[in-house]
């Protein structure tokens, strides 16, 4: 059977909802959006603490769809797995190098679009940013697009790892400058050195400050 259909209605919908919710609940302030190529190949690429970073990465494109990679035991039911393709998702076996997802990945990536990755690969258990993994330092590298470095804050405070409720939190989104293909092509030491390209990305995202009022 065939991958559905990436569906844009609904995608900008559930978008919309999706802003209403962060923008009533968690006053989300984002900046930095100017970053953000408008069109063309990108890697958006942010830390990653809370399920909310997903939803509150979405926002930072308001006139792109976001595709994300996202590890597969989100297709955990049947809304699940109605939802997810429709809205651009590639689903991730975190469990084996995942070649298949991140070939996906990468053709999306050379069709011009906008792929949103978290390089840790999973939560952070406090909060804090961790080492990121090296498969997606490859997907980096071999993509050939730019990365946008983002930096998510509060999602930690309103919904930790372990955490099956939501909290009042602040939170905000400081978008920073791309980072080259050339750039990546230098940060890597010899040919294959894919966990150099994914700690280059992580500095990036970690030197991000705070968005101020």
């Amino acid at each position: 059977m065939s991958e559905p259909r990436f569906s844009p209605a609904l995608y900008w919908t559930a978008r919309r909802l999706v802003w209403w919710f962060l923008r009533w609940v968690y006053r989300i302030e984002i900046r930095g959006t100017g970053n953000i190529p408008w069109k063309g190949p990108v890697v958006l690429a942010a830390n990653h603490c809370s399920f909310l970073d997903p939803p509150v990465l979405a926002m930072v494109s308001p006139n792109r769809n976001v595709r994300f990679m996202a590890r597969d035991t989100l297709y955990s039911n049947p809304f699940a797995r109605w939802f997810f393709p429709r809205v651009g998702l590639i689903a991730l076996d975190r469990t084996r190098g995942d070649l298949a997802a991140l070939r996906t990945a990468i053709s999306s990536l050379k069709g011009g679009d906008l792929v949103a990755l978290f390089p840790e690969g999973t939560r952070s258990p406090d909060g804090q940013i961790k080492q990121a993994k090296g498969g997606i330092g490859f997907l980096i590298a071999k993509s050939g697009a730019p990365v946008v470095p983002a930096r998510i804050f509060g999602t930690y405070e309103a919904m930790p790892k372990g955490s099956g409720r939501l909290r009042r939190s602040r939170i905000s989104v400081r978008v920073g400058e791309a980072i080259t293909p050339e750039e990546i092509q230098a940060a890597m030491p010899e040919k294959g050195a894919y966990e150099a390209a994914a700690a280059l990305v992580m500095s990036r995202i970690a030197a991000l400050g705070p968005v101020e009022d």
